[in-house]
């Protein structure tokens, strides 16, 4: 399993700069990623997918320890859908 470490040690690789200078691109990426979909907008990563934020509304749910009908408030979820060329080299 890759993560943000691997991702910053490959663009460190990739760019030749420095450590420090690799981990703030990703940063600077992701912070973007989490703004944008704050405000409501999507983005679109060619070759990656598409981030955006679903409206999930109000709903019944049960406790099920005690059975307990409970009310579940509407939220905002992150939502992705991958591209295609992702979705082919998956395969």
């Amino acid at each position: 399993m890759a993560n943000k470490a691997d991702i910053v040690n490959k663009v460190h690789e990739t760019l030749g700069s420095t450590k420090a200078d690799a981990e703030r691109a990703v940063e600077t990426m992701i912070d973007m990623i989490v703004t944008s979909l704050k405000n409501g907008e999507e983005v679109s990563v060619a070759g990656l997918g598409i981030f955006a934020t679903k409206a999930r509304p109000a709903r019944e749910g049960r406790n099920p320890r005690t059975g307990e009908t409970i009310r579940i408030p509407a939220t905002r979820t992150a939502k992705f859908r991958p591209a295609k060329a992702l979705k082919d080299a998956v395969k």
